[in-house]
C-alpha cells in the first residue's frame, strides 16, 4: 500500500459564474467582454461621492434559476453588504457582496464520474456580488495595467460543502456546474474569458480522523483540467509535508499550468479583517414566493432530465445520453428531430455521426447547422424503409440534402439513383449470375466454410451497382447456397 493510500483529501470548491446580463451588477454600465480597456464604466462603477447603485433584476432572477435547478431554499429578505479590501482593480474600495444573507442556501450537483458512478456534492451558499476589474500584468515591461471593464459585473459565487475528495471528482463537478449554466442561459461556462471561474480549499488527513487538516487555498486555474492537476499536485505536496513531520501553512497559493505545481501568494494567517457591514445605499430586495413559481414555470428542461428522457422513454445507452446532453444545443436539435421519428437510436447515431462530422469538418457548430432536424428524419425514414442504404445515405445523400436543403430526401435518392433494388426476382438473377462464377468457392462453402458468405453477397452487390437492398440480399444468397 502506497503511503498516500493512508490519507484523504477533504475538497471545497468556491465558484464564480458571471451572468449573462447585458448591464452591470449595481449599475446600468455595459456588461460586455471584450471592449476597448475602461470604456464600460461609470462614475457609478467607479464608486464616486453622491452615486447611488440600484440592484439589477435580471441578476436576481438568474440566481433564483440556479436556486431552483441545484434544489436551493430561496431566502425571501436579501440584503447587501460591504466588503472592503484595497486592491488597484476595485475602484470602490469595496465589493458589494451578501455576506449573512445569500440569496441560495443549500441543495446539491450530481456529477458523473467516469466509472460511471455518481457523486452527489452538496452545497453551502449561493450568493450574489460584483466582479472586480482586471490587472494585466504580461503587457507592459515595466508597469501593471488596469482595465477596469469587467468591474461591477454581476456574479454568482456557488460554494460546495467540504465533500470532494478528488481532482476527478473536482473535474466532474465543475463540468456539471458550467453545463447547467448553460442550459439556464445564465452564463457561457467560458473559463479562458474568465466567466467561469474555480477556487478549491483542500486539506489532508488520515483516513478516519475526525479533524480537518489544515486548509490551503489554490487560485489562478484557467481550465478544469488544470483544477484537477492543481488539487493533484496539492494533495502529494500536503501528504509529503506531513510524512515528514513538516506543518501545512495555511496559505492562498497559485497554480503553474508550465509544470503542473502550484507557488504561494499570501499568508492566511494574517488574513485581511474585511469590515463586513450592511451596504447603506441598497434596500433589501424581496423574492416572493409566487415570483420563485413563475420562473418555475418558464425553467428549461435541464440535463439530468434529459438524461432520464433518453435513456428511459428513447431506450439510449447512457453514453449516447451523455454525448447528446453535453451540449445544450446538440441536444435541442436531438429534441427536433424525435419529433419527425420514432427511430431515437438512428436519430442519435446521425447527431452523433455524420452530422458532427459534417461540422467538426468544417469548423462549425450546430447552431450554423443549415439542415433542418426533420429533412433528416426523411433519411431515416428511407433507411428504415429499405429504399436506400445506410452507407449510400451518409456518404451521397446527407451532403447532397445539405447543399440542396429544399429538396426532399426522397427526390434527391432518386435524383442521384441510389433507391436500392428490393424486387426478389431480379435480385435473383444476380446471385445466379454472380455465384456461377465461384464453383470451388461454393464447395468449401457447403463444406462449412461459412465466412465466405461475405464475398458472395460482396460479388452481387458489384452487379447491382451497390443498389441491392442488403436485407434481401443476404437472405437469397444464403437460400441459393443452402440448396
Amino acid at each position: 500500500m502506497s503511503v498516500y493510500d493512508k490519507y484523504e483529501t477533504v475538497i471545497g470548491l468556491e465558484c464564480h459564474i458571471q451572468l449573462l446580463t447585458k448591464t452591470k451588477m449595481y449599475s446600468s454600465d455595459i456588461a460586455e467582454y471584450g471592449g476597448l480597456p475602461n470604456t464600460h464604466v461609470s462614475v457609478v462603477t467607479l464608486g464616486h461621492p453622491g452615486t447611488l447603485p440600484v440592484v439589477n433584476k435580471r441578476a436576481i432572477e438568474f440566481a433564483v434559476k440556479l436556486g431552483i435547478a441545484v434544489h436551493s431554499n430561496i431566502r425571501e429578505e436579501n440584503q447587501f453588504a460591504r466588503k472592503n479590501y484595497f486592491y488597484a482593480d476595485l475602484p470602490k474600495g469595496y465589493q458589494i457582496t451578501q455576506d449573512k444573507t445569500p440569496i441560495c442556501n443549500g441543495g446539491y450537483i450530481t456529477a458523473k464520474l467516469k466509472d460511471g458512478t455518481e457523486k452527489k456534492v452538496n452545497l453551502t451558499r449561493i450568493h450574489m456580488e460584483e466582479d472586480a476589474g482586471k490587472s494585466l500584468h504580461d503587457i507592459d515591461p515595466f508597469e501593471t495595467l488596469i482595465d477596469l471593464n469587467r468591474a461591477g459585473t454581476p456574479l454568482l459565487e456557488i460554494v460546495t460543502e467540504p465533500d470532494i475528495r478528488s481532482g476527478e471528482e473536482a473535474y466532474a463537478y465543475l463540468t456539471e456546474v458550467r453545463k447547467l449554466v448553460r442550459y439556464l442561459d445564465i452564463c457561457d461556462g467560458n473559463m479562458e474569458e474568465s466567466s467561469l471561474r474555480c477556487d478549491a480549499n483542500i486539506s489532508v488527513m488520515l483516513k478516519g480522523a475526525k479533524e480537518f487538516g489544515k486548509k490551503v487555498e489554490v487560485k489562478n486555474m484557467n481550465s478544469f483540467r488544470n483544477v484537477q492537476r492543481a488539487i493533484d499536485f496539492e494533495i502529494k505536496r500536503q501528504i509529503d509535508l506531513v510524512e515528514a513531520g513538516e506543518p501545512i501553512a495555511g496559505e492562498t497559493r497559485s497554480f503553474d499550468a508550465e509544470d503542473g505545481s502550484t507557488f504561494s501568494l499570501r499568508s492566511k494567517e494574517n488574513a485581511n479583517d474585511y469590515r463586513y457591514f450592511p451596504e447603506p445605499d441598497l434596500q433589501p430586495v424581496f423574492v416572493t414566493q409566487e415570483y420563485i413559481n413563475s420562473i418555475k414555470t418558464n425553467m428549461p428542461v435541464l440535463p439530468d432530465e434529459l438524461f432520464k428522457l433518453y435513456t428511459g422513454q428513447y431506450k439510449l445507452s447512457d453514453y449516447d445520453a451523455t454525448q447528446l446532453i453535453e451540449l445544450k444545443e446538440v441536444a435541442a436539435y436531438y429534441n427536433q428531430l424525435v419529433k419527425h421519428t420514432t427511430n431515437h437510436k438512428s436519430a442519435a447515431n446521425w447527431v452523433m455521426g455524420p452530422i458532427k462530422s459534417f461540422l467538426n469538418e468544417r469548423a462549425l457548430t450546430i447552431s450554423e447547422f443549415t439542415l433542418a432536424p426533420d429533412k433528416i428524419a426523411e433519411i431515416i425514414a428511407l433507411i428504415d424503409s429499405g429504399a436506400v442504404s445506410n452507407s449510400a445515405a451518409a456518404q451521397r445523400l446527407f451532403p447532397e440534402l445539405v447543399n440542396h436543403p429544399t429538396k426532399t430526401a426522397q427526390q434527391l435518392a432518386q435524383e442521384l439513383d441510389l433507391i436500392q433494388n428490393s424486387n426478389s426476382n431480379e435480385l435473383q438473377e444476380l446471385v445466379t449470375q454472380a455465384l456461377s462464377k465461384f464453383p470451388e468457392k461454393i464447395t468449401e462453402y457447403k463444406n462449412g466454410k461459412t465466412g465466405l458468405l461475405g464475398m458472395f453477397v460482396g460479388e452481387v452487390m458489384k452487379l447491382s451497382k451497390g443498389k441491392a437492398d442488403p436485407k434481401i440480399l443476404n437472405q437469397l444468397v444464403k437460400e441459393t447456397l443452402e440448396k
